[in-house]
């Protein structure tokens, strides 16, 4: 196994890519070691380090407001457990409804492995269609091992759906798609325009390192939604716009929707549109993870937003980036896993011969926070050379940051924590949906509070407006 990374090592990586000032490294105290979870993978390097990196850049901003930017302190076994928390949310002391559909998961096929994704009913539906079979995982199987792999990935991509093949990591990096990832930067910042810088007004004695910025937070599942809830963390107004059609996985939207104002609008519609038009007027930040181009269709793209709002600053969330034959492709981070080498390389390691997939969905929490590390970046940048910016980060390319960090020898044998081991991490509070359980935030800032200071609601319990 190639060398383990030092978390410090690790960080300072994600601080360069950022293209933030190396001196600011110098208040981050990360503690702990590895193995944080069970995996060959650093999993724990990689919550510690981009969970630091996202709190140590909105550290940056109270510097440009005014007041003395504070210490950052992570624990990796605290980070470690953020990034599995929809594993530990408890709900009035039950477990969370199930977050898997009961057939989602990896098949054998006739000439490898394929894994599907049937989270959305559309998805389930529309896989179950294509294989012609029943809603079991015995139907499936049997019809699965009728298809060669590659064929099948093909077919579910042209019909909308979302299931990829088992590649190893030669395998993807010789890819079309793997080789259009790696000409990719990790957190790429696109100057849109040249707006004048706007300052940050000055921030009181003990505010957070965001209060007052706006956040218009247009994301579902994992990674966008933690970028959200990143930035709601560190004290940003947050609101959450979904759509009263599409699907959402409950558990998820309980634990990334804690911080956050949550509406609803239907982009369809000219109302929905014009709604979401006037709150982009008065965002800071904008933050998708739409297919590519579904939103760009309804006129929020982000030379459009920069139109509507010079300076503003938008993120972009892709499955496979943004180049390449697979840039237009849906993917979680289950399936980016699969495609791209890891469940093949972690059961390698394991001396197994079936697919083992990472112990957290560590793609997406880790992108998820490289959002909010771009993002506060491109504010940075216009405050002080303005601009509007479009930041993009991909799981895809997520995952060749993940295996830079080297891998942990015996890293397997690491216990797997369980809600018990992680009792210290985790916060009560009253929600939209009872008394959640869950996984308080990772990052502690020197003399301010960081942390969820609105409860968890359900999707549009509140209105698209901004709060003064």
């Amino acid at each position: 196994m190639n060398r383990l990374l030092a978390p410090n090592a690790a960080l300072a990586s994600l601080w360069q890519a950022a293209g933030l000032p190396a001196d600011a490294l110098g208040r981050v105290s990360l503690t702990g070691n590895e193995p944080a979870l069970p995996s060959s993978f650093a999993c724990g390097t990689a919550a510690q380090a981009s969970i630091a990196a996202a709190a140590l850049a909105a550290t940056e901003i109270s510097g440009l407001r005014g007041s003395a930017p504070p210490g950052v302190a992570v624990d990796m076994a605290h980070a470690a457990a953020e990034f599995r928390s929809e594993r530990y949310l408890r709900v009035d002391g039950q477990p969370a409804p199930e977050l898997w559909d009961p057939i989602a998961g990896i098949y054998a096929c006739a000439d490898g492995w394929v894994r599907i994704h049937t989270n959305f009913a559309h998805h389930r539906d529309g896989m179950l269609a294509l294989l012609a079979c029943g809603n079991d995982k015995h139907s499936v199987a049997q019809a699965m091992r009728k298809w060669h792999a590659e064929a099948l990935e093909q077919a579910a991509a042209e019909s909308g759906l979302v299931a990829t093949k088992l590649r190893s990591f030669d395998e993807w990096d010789a890819h079309p798609q793997g080789l259009a990832v790696a000409t990719q930067p990790l957190i790429a910042l696109e100057k849109l325009d040249d707006s004048p810088p706007r300052p940050l007004p000055p921030l009181a004695a003990g505010q957070a390192p965001l209060h007052g910025l706006r956040v218009l937070d247009l994301t579902r599942i994992i990674a966008g939604p933690v970028a959200g809830r990143a930035l709601a963390a560190y004290g940003a107004d947050v609101l959450h716009i979904s759509a009263p059609h599409l699907p959402g996985i409950l558990p998820l939207i309980m634990d990334t929707g804690r911080g956050k104002r949550c509406a609803a609008l239907d982009l369809d519609q000219q109302a929905g549109r014009e709604t979401l038009a006037a709150l982009a007027a008065g965002a800071d930040l904008f933050l998708q993870g739409y297919r590519p181009g579904g939103l760009a269709e309804r006129g929020f793209g982000p030379a459009a937003l920069a139109a509507l709002r010079p300076g503003i600053v938008c993120a972009s969330l892709s499955a496979y980036g943004h180049t390449g034959p697979w840039a237009g492709r849906r993917g979680f981070d289950s399936l980016t896993q699969t495609a791209s080498g890891f469940n093949l390389a972690e059961a390698t390691a394991a001396g197994q011969d079936t697919p083992r997939a990472l112990p957290a969905q560590v793609l997406d929490h880790t992108a998820g926070y490289l959002l909010a590390l771009g993002m506060l970046a491109a504010l940075r940048r216009r405050a002080t050379e303005g601009g509007s910016w479009h930041v993009r980060v991909s799981l895809a390319r997520t995952g060749l940051w993940l295996r830079s960090l080297g891998r942990v020898a015996q890293g397997l044998a690491a216990p797997d924590p369980t809600l018990e081991s992680v009792a210290s991490c985790l916060e009560d509070a009253p929600s939209g949906f009872g008394q959640l359980r869950a996984v308080r935030h990772a990052a502690a800032l020197s003399g301010v509070a960081a942390g969820w200071r609105l409860p968890a609601m359900p999707l549009g319990s509140h209105a698209p407006a901004w709060i003064d």
